[in-house]
């Protein structure tokens, strides 16, 4: 488990691209370079931690450790060209270092798919747990993020968290 988790907002937008086996609708990614803010939480997690759940994103084997060295000197690398192979770093937050992944591929660059249900009161979830931000603002922020706005209203995702 992360030593802590505390909410972020991080620059660039979320969308919704490529379809989950697991979810069955669009996964969430994040497009740092786009303007935006990215509501997320971040964790406190060590090295073998990040690398784990890296890897387990990317559909990789778990096990070993990411060499970090070059996204914490220049703020990207890349591992691939496959989902979330794409690492970030915007920053730090408390003297520790915020690293993410993401798709190598922009938001402007990618089909949109929308999003079920399930998944989006997965991520709903999450926000509101934090306390930063209300259920209102979290409902808006995930019917209008790309894949999700046109096919998510913000009182049906706000459904989707109440229930």
């Amino acid at each position: 488990m992360p030593a802590r988790s505390v909410p972020v907002e991080l620059p660039g937008v979320l969308y919704f691209a490529t379809t989950s086996p697991v979810w069955g609708g669009g996964r969430a990614f994040h497009d740092p370079d786009a303007q935006g803010t990215t509501l997320a939480v971040a964790h406190l997690l060590t090295p073998a931690q990040f690398s784990d759940v890296a890897a387990q994103e990317m559909g990789r084997e778990p096990g070993a450790d990411l060499d970090l060295a070059e996204v914490l000197g220049r703020g990207r690398a890349s591992l691939g060209e496959g989902r979330y192979e794409k690492l970030v770093s915007p920053g730090e937050l408390d003297g520790y270092p915020v690293v993410t992944f993401t798709a190598p591929w922009t938001v402007a660059e990618v089909t949109h798919v929308v999003p079920v249900a399930r998944y989006l009161r997965y991520l709903a979830t999450g926000l509101c747990e934090t306390g930063a931000w209300s259920i209102g603002t979290v409902a808006a922020y995930l019917a209008g993020a790309p894949g999700a706005a046109g096919s998510w209203s913000a009182a049906r995702v706000r459904e989707l968290i109440d229930g």
